[in-house]
Order: C-alpha cells, then structure tokens, then sequence
C-alpha cells in the first residue's frame, strides 16, 4: 500500500535529533514556557521574516487569538464582519463565530480553489472589519488589489497559513504578507509536531503582546491577569521537535513540488481535472495535490483497490455542516462543486520515484 503520508517515515527521517532534543527536555525539567519554546518562536519569527512569532496550542487558537487580541485592543467589536472563503477547513470560520464575529462566506476561484479576490469589495460593509484569507491546500492567495482594498477599507488582513509555510510570494513568506498570520502544526502539515501545535506570527508589536497574555490566561506576569485569556500554550516537547524540523522544511517542499510537478506533466487521464501550477513555483508548497473528477467514490476505490490510498480535503462546506445549521439553506456552488469533486493524491517528502511512478500509472489506467 502506498500511503497517503507516511508520518513514521517522515519523523523517522530525523530520529536522532528529535529523540536528542526530547531527551534533553525531559532531563532539563522545564517544560512549559521554556528555552525551546524561545528558541524556536525565534527561529520561526527569523524564518517567516515577522518581528514576532507567538509559540500556541494549535492552529484553530492562533486564529482565535488573533482576533480576539484585535477586539481586546478595540479594533473590532463583537458583531462586526470577517470575510472568509467558503471553501476552506472549517477551523477558519470556527475561529470567527468563537470571538462572536460574523463570518461572511466569499466563492472561490474554480482554477485554484482559494477566495476570489474579484468578488471581495461586493461584500465589504460598514461593519466589516477584517478579511482570513486561507492558503488552501499550500497555495498562495494575495495580490496588490487586496492589500489596496484592505487599505480603501481600513481592514485587517489575517492569514490562515496552516498549510502554506515555506510559500512566497513577490519574495516574501506566507505569514508575513498579511498583518497577522495563524500556522497549524498538526502532525499531517508540512511542518508538523508529534502532536498539536501552532504559531501567531506579526509585524504589530501590540498584537503580539496582547496575544502572548491572552494566551497564558490573559496574564502578562505571574498571577496578574489583565484579561479573561485561554490557556493555549505551544510546550517544550512540541517547541523542541518542531526546531529540529523547520531546518529541512525548504529541502522538504522542494521534494514536494517535484513530485507536483510529475504529477501535472505525467497524469494525462482526461477524466482528471489537475490542479493549476503557480506562474511561480515558490508560491505552492503542494500540502496536497488535489485533483477533481465526476465519480470519485468509484475512482478512490479504484484507488485503494490497486494499493494506494488517497482522502478527500474536505468532503462537507462548511455551509453544509450541521454546526452551522442556519447556513444550511444558503447556495454556494462553486464551493458545493469542488467538495463533491476533489480528491488528494499521495504526496510527501519520503515518497520515492517508483511510488510516484506508480501513482501516476493506476491514475492513468482509471
């Protein structure tokens, strides 16, 4: 079988540095709010090229935090407008309604799946006060025509960068395009943790220092809580592993977007829609290779039946969920097209060519 990503293989590529670091961690007897936690929001601020890098539980709080440091800081008020893709994780729209935000639901681009950029100011009201634009699937979405609307509005632009570390756009990282960026480091992404993790990364000093309390129980020294904070803190295990792997994450998506690349040049099924490349490369990291075809539950058994696995990302709009019952009704078509017509193909650092070769012979043969 060929794994749709192989974590034991991925992790095991850096044993000896992981199992040295865990065990130095384990000896120190500090475990929280540590040297690697400081080492590694260093290492990441450094890398993302941000002036901060706030280590989190996870990626849906890095979100969460972010706006809920803006409402803290009076820049947004419950009740007032996010504008968000559609056709994202639900994480994205979960982080809004949270801080008691409204999410207002933008189409996206059939051609790259990511919010349209085109039909964002026909949504833009007196109460919207930010857009959570959403790397989808490692591929860039930005343009100077949303950083001029965001301007013309006076919005904030946050970045759900939980599956695009590493792109660039215009020579600049995701995570730092926007004025703040949450990262996901669940153990799939392509920087991963041997757990949950995640990351808040800013250029606004003020921001990070009101997340940085909001996120240690709204307390900015021992005992002295200055707001009704979360507990959501990135410990020194997760700090640990992850400083360890962000040094091969551009060796990583290198092997990524090869294996991208073979897969657009070589797949040539005419019943399998690929995705579109970038007119640059750097701006795909590929966390999956998504394609789109008519009967995909027959082609995903077709699939595991010669011995490869795929998943769907993600099978259910967030509009269609039950926790957003009142959404229900509402028609999203473009959104409601991709999640009943997309499926992702093995892709990772560990796999090899005769994998890939293999990949692409079963998909042809379909």
């Amino acid at each position: 079988m060929i794994k749709f990503l192989d974590l034991q293989k991925i992790n095991l590529l850096h044993q000896e540095e992981i199992e040295k670091k865990i065990s130095q961690v384990f000896q120190s007897g500090w475990y929280l709010m540590g040297q690697e936690v400081s080492a590694f929001e260093s290492h990441l601020s450094h890398y993302i090229g941000t002036q901060n890098a706030i280590g989190v539980a996870n990626g849906l709080d890095a979100l969460r935090l972010i706006l809920r440091g803006y409402i803290e800081m009076g820049i947004m008020q419950k009740g007032d407008e996010i504008l968000v893709p559609s056709n994202t994780y639900i994480a994205s729209i979960l982080a809004i309604s949270d801080n008691g935000l409204v999410p207002i639901l933008i189409e996206p681009d059939i051609d790259n799946y990511n919010i349209d950029i085109v039909k964002i100011e026909e949504k833009i009201t007196s109460k919207t006060k930010g857009i959570l634009i959403v790397h989808l699937y490692g591929r860039i979405v930005f343009s100077d025509k949303l950083t001029d609307l965001a301007e013309k509005y006076h919005l904030k632009i946050i970045e759900d960068n939980a599956q695009a570390i590493g792109a660039e756009w215009k020579g600049k990282k995701t995570g730092n395009l926007g004025d703040a960026a949450g990262f996901s480091f669940y153990p799939g992404k392509n920087l991963g943790a041997l757990g949950d993790a995640g990351a808040v990364t800013t250029n606004d000093d003020n921001l990070a220092k009101t997340i940085r309390a909001l996120a240690n129980y709204g307390s900015d020294q021992k005992y002295v809580n200055i707001y009704q904070g979360l507990n959501s803190r990135l410990d020194e295990i997760q700090a640990a592993v992850l400083g360890v792997k962000l040094k091969y994450i551009d060796e990583e998506n290198t092997i990524r977007k090869k294996i991208a690349r073979k897969y657009n040049l070589k797949i040539s099924n005419p019943k399998i829609i690929l995705p579109a490349n970038p007119v640059d490369e750097n701006e795909h990291v590929w966390h999956v290779f998504v394609v789109r075809l008519q009967n995909r539950d027959k082609f995903q058994k077709y699939m595991t039946d010669n011995g490869i696995q795929t998943l769907i990302h993600y099978p259910i709009p967030p509009h269609k969920q039950q926790a957003y019952k009142d959404w229900n009704g509402l028609s999203f078509p473009i959104s409601e097209k991709i999640h009943q017509e997309v499926l992702s193909l093995p892709i990772s650092p560990v796999m090899t060519e005769e994998e890939t070769d293999k990949v692409i012979e079963i998909v042809n043969q379909f």
